[in-house]
Parts: C-alpha cells; structure tokens; sequence
C-alpha cells in the first residue's frame, strides 16, 4: 500500500466560463478504518485561490500551514493576493525544497486570474506540474 493511500482522499477540480469547481471527500480513515468524516482538504487561501491536498493528512495539514504563511508574507510585501499561476509555483518550489523528504500530499489549485479567467494546476509531491 502507498502511504498517498493510508489516509485516503480524492480530489477533483474543474473549469467553465469564467468559473472553476473544487471538490473533495471529508473522510479521514486509517486504510479501511473511518477515523473522522469531516476532515478538511480544500483550503481557500482568498476570495479567489482555493488549495485541495489528498495524500497524508498530518503532512496537508502542516503543508496548509506553510502556505498560508509564505501567502501572508506576500501580502504584506506586494499589498495584494497572489494570482492562482503565482501560487502554483509558490506551492511547486515549497513542495521541491523537501524533495529529499516530501511531503506526502498532492495538491490542487483552483483560481481565478486577470479578467476571471479560470486556472487549474495540480503537481506531485515533488512540485512537478
């Protein structure tokens, strides 16, 4: 068994004009044992930037965190939220610093850009898009 699959997760996102949709399970479970059926995955980082990590819950989590932070830090240097192909690479050079020890999680960004246009991107748990 894959550890990507201990906690178990599934995540999907999706595109349309000028919108975008991102959805995911609530079950935290230890391989087939339930352990909780709220358990967040899709984080919005602002009004236009959502954030969905399947793969080991406590390593979302602490993943969530990070990049909440290092976003805050952007705000307060640039005086405005990131774009959604930003933090793409935001989330891929965070997740390429531990590539020795990843991070044990898939992320999933959903955005919208300039003018409404719609991004999706997802990577693996070494940031490759």
């Amino acid at each position: 068994m894959s550890i990507f699959e201990y906690n178990g997760s599934a995540l999907v996102a999706m595109v349309g004009k000028n919108c975008f949709a991102i959805a995911s399970d609530r079950r935290l479970g230890v391989q087939l044992q339930t352990v909780a059926t709220d358990f967040q995955r899709i984080f919005k980082i602002h009004d236009k930037l959502f954030l969905g990590l399947s793969g080991l819950g406590s390593d979302a989590q602490t993943l969530h965190q990070r990049l909440v932070f290092r976003h805050k830090l952007y705000q307060l240097r640039e005086e405005r939220d990131m774009k959604p192909e930003t933090f793409a690479s935001l989330v891929s050079a965070v997740l390429y610093e531990k590539r020795f020890g990843p991070y044990f999680c898939q992320p999933v960004i959903a955005g919208l850009g300039d003018d409404d246009k719609p991004f999706i991107c997802t990577m693996d748990s070494i940031g490759a898009k």
